[in-house]
């Protein structure tokens, strides 16, 4: 298989494409998750971030 030809043990294999799922799980529900906030005219986590960050003036760093 062209698993073998690439050095990767049927375990690795498998625990890579669990990860992946995984993955794409994640970013697939924080994707909808977003959209759905906009669709309700909601600001999402990385929308409100940005603003915040860009409405500060510059030289005021928080401590």
């Amino acid at each position: 298989m062209i698993w073998n030809e690439l050095g990767v043990s049927g375990g690795t294999a498998l625990i890579v494409l669990c990860a992946l799922y995984f993955v794409i799980k994640w970013a697939v529900r924080n994707g909808i998750r977003e959209a759905h906030q906009r669709m309700n005219g909601e600001k999402g986590w990385l929308q409100g971030a940005c603003e915040r960050v860009l409405s500060e003036e510059p030289g005021t760093a928080k401590e």
